[in-house]
Order: C-alpha cells, then sequence, then structure tokens
C-alpha cells in the first residue's frame, strides 16, 4: 500500500512512519522537520499537487496544530490547520477516490455527559482547539465517504512536549507539583495508538473510532501513578481544581473515550497502566 503520511516529523507520526515502512510505501509530508515531501496542509493548491504526484492508496492525516493555548490565543489559526486545512486534504483525496483517516481528538466533546463517550455521541466543543478538530471531523465526513476518524486522548510520547514528560522532569528538577483532580480521561501511549491505527487501515472498516488505553483517571491520579512508578514516591503533588489552575484554554472536564468500534473489529489497545510502565522501561532504558 502506498501511504501519503502528514505530520511526519511530529511524535505520533514520525512512529506511525517508522512502524508502516516495514509494510508498506510511505510518504511522509510536514511544514517542519527532515522529511521527503514539505506540506503546508493550509495551501489547497499545494495538498492537490502532492497527492497528484504521489497517488496514494491512503492518507493518513495525524498533522495538527495541537498547542491547545495557542489555539485559544489564536483561534483563526486554528480553524485555518486544523478545520480547512483537514478539509483540503480530504478534498483532494475524495476527487480520487482515496481515503483518508483524521487523528482527532477527545476535546471534541463537552465533558458534561458522566460516562465514557461512544463514537456516535455528539460532539459539543468548548474550546478553540477543541472547535477546530471537530471542525475537520465535519469536513472529513461532508466529502469523503472512506474515512476514518480517530480520536484520542492524553497522548503521552518519548521526547517532545507532553503532561508526563513536563511531571517527570519537574520531579527530577525538585520542583513543586500542583496538578487537577477534576479532569478525566484516558492516558494514551503514542506507540499504541501507532499500532492501533496500522491495523485499522488494513481493515477498510470506515467510520469513526475511539483508540484509547483502556481506563480513565484523573490528571493528579496520573501524575502519582507516574511518579510512583519512576521513583518518586516521596515527591508530593498538591490537589488542585481545573479552575485553580490558570490557562488560556480551559479544557472539558470528563471525557473519558470508550473504544466500541475498534473492539468489534478486534483492535484493543493495553491499559493505561501497562502502557505507562512500557513507556517508563523504555525511559530508562534510553
Amino acid at each position: 500500500m502506498k501511504i501519503l503520511l502528514t505530520g511526519a516529523a511530529g511524535s505520533l507520526g514520525s512512529l506511525l512512519v517508522a512502524r508502516l515502512r516495514d509494510r508498506h510505501e510511505v510518504a511522509d509530508a510536514d511544514i517542519v522537520g527532515a522529511v521527503s515531501h514539505d506540506l503546508d496542509i493550509s495551501d489547497y493548491e499545494a495538498c492537490r499537487q502532492l497527492v497528484a504526484n504521489i497517488c496514494p492508496d491512503i492518507v493518513l492525516h495525524p498533522a495538527a496544530w495541537t498547542d491547545v493555548n495557542g489555539c485559544a490565543l489564536d483561534p483563526a489559526k486554528a480553524l485555518r490547520i486544523n478545520g480547512l486545512g483537514t478539509g483540503n486534504l480530504a478534498a483532494v483525496a475524495a476527487q480520487r477516490g482515496i481515503p483518508i483517516l483524521y487523528v482527532s481528538t477527545n476535546e471534541v466533546f463537552d465533558g458534561t455527559l458522566n460516562r465514557a463517550y461512544s463514537e456516535i455521541d455528539q460532539p459539543n466543543p468548548i474550546n478553540a482547539y477543541g472547535y477546530s478538530k471537530w471542525y475537520g471531523e465535519r469536513a472529513v465526513a461532508a466529502v469523503n465517504p472512506r474515512h476514518y476518524i480517530v480520536r484520542s486522548a492524553w497522548l503521552f510520547a518519548h521526547g517532545g512536549r507532553n503532561f508526563l514528560q513536563a511531571i517527570l522532569g519537574a520531579a527530577r528538577a525538585g520542583k513543586p507539583l500542583r496538578v487537577v483532580t477534576n479532569e478525566v480521561a484516558n492516558p494514551t501511549y503514542t506507540n499504541d495508538l501507532a499500532a492501533a491505527i496500522a491495523r485499522l487501515i488494513e481493515t477498510e472498516r470506515f467510520g469513526n473510532y475511539h483508540l484509547v488505553n483502556e481506563g480513565a483517571v484523573s490528571r493528579w491520579q496520573l501524575a502519582r501513578y507516574a511518579l510512583d512508578e519512576a521513583g518518586f514516591a516521596g515527591t508530593p503533588v498538591e490537589r488542585i481544581s481545573r479552575h485553580e489552575w490558570s490557562r488560556p484554554s480551559l479544557p472539558p472536564e470528563y471525557t473519558a473515550l470508550a473504544n466500541h468500534a475498534g473492539a468489534s473489529i478486534g483492535i484493543h489497545l493495553r491499559p493505561w497502566q501497562d502502557a505507562l510502565r512500557a513507556f517508563l522501561d523504555a525511559e530508562a532504558a534510553g
């Protein structure tokens, strides 16, 4: 299979490139980084030309502006990249009958349901990042019937900037830690998400999927578990409310995702605790 993969320099995109190249021909594209093809997804003509030149069998689209606070400060930019840019790729793929897989987020939901969200629950984003990703979902579904929309949550990865890296870095530096107790979702290891996506695109079972590590947890519980497992059991973590942590973008409160669709075709991700221990072991091994 020939695959065009956007966001190939990112933490998820680079893992997908490495994993998929064992079995497929992958054309890696991004606006930054050492990749084979430069691509600004907000440029429709650039998207059209690249798809025409590569003629892929599928477009995998994890590229996004994921700085949620940046999105809050510049919602027009968020919409241009995450929403309209996604629409560009979906449209040019549809014109050639090419399926597309779009990586979205738990933040398309408003967090008021008080149960895990299923794939058919109605999104209702409450911040600019969530809105821009929901716009992208709508654009994909509207123009390209051969689509996968994959929602995930709270990604943690080796390298880069993410919640777990920040918590562990602060503990190593002896900095005080204050973490919210009333934000809940599914911590998801990028390695596991990449493996699940690689399986999904082999199925041609198009639709919406929630691909997250099993189990939901609060930010505070996640931080406490990670510190205990990493050898920082003595490091205190102050419990605070989400409203005590000032930031431009306020995330939804409870956005646990339920993996019904993936599980129905045999795609399961392990419990988040197992994934976190694997992540820490890999970090320790260097």
